[in-house]
Parts: structure tokens; sequence; C-alpha cells
């Protein structure tokens, strides 16, 4: 009896047991309820903090992560993973069955040595570096002409050929998460020549000369006094320029000097002109010799009775 008793608590918790979920920094991940179904109420706990619940309404937690969060069916989706949200377990609760769950963060930086910008023969070293990388996880290179991953996760090029250009992925696997960071390499090549020489038949002395078989257009003869025929272009275009601004300013010149005398005529027309009168030549007559006041008489005396 208590072996069967243990088996059935040995089951159970089995049943309850969680899951280690991955997932690269910044990135989303999806974690799984470890259920199928509910009849009466879903919640998800991050710790001891309510991300979502679930029932006949649904209420959102006011923490950063229960923002970030959203649950789709019974499964909780994450957006732009934070390490905080690594810190602490997760816990989904369906119908009061709870089931734990951890996550596990890690960042992928991929590296190139000198340069991504390389040229032919040149050596280069490929890193990919997994900060966080939990055992079981294998991280390996692709390069551009391989279908899958077959490079470790350092790649040591001795001699870079044009077949290195392109786009290479480092692809971390865990499990049955898989994630990839890109970096893309140039191969540079040097410039082809097109000019070729070969060897004329040689002259009694022993010399021989070389004939130019493909001359380019710069051995072309050149044009009227060693110039090309636009750069007599422009300067015929340079020189008719000028005479016309030349003709502008003579013209220019010409109405302001006429314009500047009729001003000037017009202005001595308007002075007021000064009236002169005509003077006689005849002495002015003498004056008038001034009169004397008369002498008053005196008044007569008042007549006084005898």
């Amino acid at each position: 009896m208590k072996v069967i008793v243990l088996f059935v608590f040995v089951l159970g918790a089995l049943s309850a047991a969680g899951e280690d979920f991955f997932a690269k920094l910044g990135g989303k991940v999806t974690l799984n309820c470890g259920v199928s179904s509910y009849t009466r109420s879903l919640q998800w706990y991050h710790g001891t903090d309510l991300l979502h619940s679930v029932d006949q309404f649904t209420r959102r937690g006011a923490s950063d992560l229960a923002q970030r969060s959203v649950v789709r069916q019974m499964n909780l989706e994450i957006s732009s993973v934070k390490e905080t949200d690594a810190k602490k377990k997760f816990a989904c609760s369906a119908d009061g069955k709870r089931h734990e769950h951890s996550l596990s963060l890690f960042s992928v930086l991929v590296t190139v040595h000198p340069s991504a910008v390389l040229k032919l023969n040149d050596e280069a070293t490929l890193r990919c570096e997994v900060k966080g990388q939990h055992q079981g996880c294998e991280v390996k290179w692709q390069s551009p002409n391989t279908k899958s991953p077959t490079n470790p996760s350092t790649v040591q090029l001795k001699s870079v050929t044009s077949s290195h250009s392109g786009a290479w992925e480092c692809i971390v696997t865990c499990g049955s998460d898989t994630f990839s960071q890109s970096l893309t390499i140039t191969v540079q090549e040097p410039p082809t020549t097109t000019t070729t020489t070969t060897k004329s038949p040689s002259k009694p002395n022993g010399k021989s000369e070389k004939t130019c078989v493909t001359c380019s257009n710069n051995d072309a003869s050149p044009g009227l006094l060693g110039l090309a025929w636009w750069v007599w272009v422009a300067i015929g275009v340079g020189c008719l320029v000028a005479i016309l601004l030349m003709v502008c300013v003579i013209v220019l010149c010409v109405r302001v000097r006429r314009r500047k005398k009729r001003f000037l005529k017009m202005k001595g027309q308007q002075r007021p002109r000064h009236k002169k009168y005509c003077q006689c030549d005849h002495p002015t007559a003498a004056a008038k010799p001034k009169q004397g006041r008369r002498r008053e008489k005196p008044s007569a005396l008042p007549l006084h009775p005898a």
C-alpha cells in the first residue's frame, strides 16, 4: 500500500514539474503552461507577483514584466526579455494546479578580426561568444556556401578567398530552441587589367619591340593644341558670356549718363529768375523844407469889471 501511495506521489510531482526555457537577451520567448486546457481560472505568476489572471474577467498586473507580456491561449509570451526576468521563477496555475518554470538568458556576440572588409589571401578570425551559456547548448558557424552549420564557435580563415564573402550565421541550439546572429563579410578583389602585349619578331640586332594589342582611349591622338573638343566648347561659351556681360555694362552706363543729363537740364529750367526793374537816371526831387511850428497866440485875459 505504501508503494502505491509513493508511486502516485511521484507521478503527481513529475506531472507538475516545470521546464527550463531559453531566451536571447532582448528577444522574445513563449512559456508553455504545462496543461492543455482549464475550466475555471488561469493565473501566471513571476515569483509572488501576479502577471495575468483569466477567469470570468481578465486582469493584468502592474509590474513592468506584466506590461511586456501577454497570454495567448494558455501560454505566456514575453517581449524584450531583460536580465531581471530570469531572476525569479514563473508559475502557471490552471484550476488551482501549479506548474513552475525557469527562464535562462544568454546573449550572442559575433566578431571578426581584423575587420569585416577583407582582401584576398588575408587572415581573419570569426568568434561567436555566448554569455550565460548553459549545458546542453551548442554553438556553430554556418558559412555562406553551406546549408547547415558545420564550423565550431571560432573559425580561423588562413587565406581568404571570394567564397568566404557573404553572410555568416552563428547558430546556438539549446534543446529544441534555436537562436542565431548573422555577420556579413566582404572580400575585395584587385582590379583586373585588359591590356596585353605581344612580342614582335626580333630584329637583326637582337632587340625586340613590344606592340600594344588592346589600347585604351587615353592613347588616342589629342585634339587641337592638345585640348579635347569639350574644352574648346567650354572656352567658347565662356567668351560669349563675357562679351554679353560687357555689352550689358556699356548699355547701362550710356543710359545712366543720358538720364543724368536730362535730370540736370530739367533742374536748370526749374530755377526761379530774378526780375530786373529799370531805374531812372534823373535826380530825385529836393526834399521840401520843414516848416517850423507856429507860435500860438496868448489867450486873452479875462475882463474884470471896474
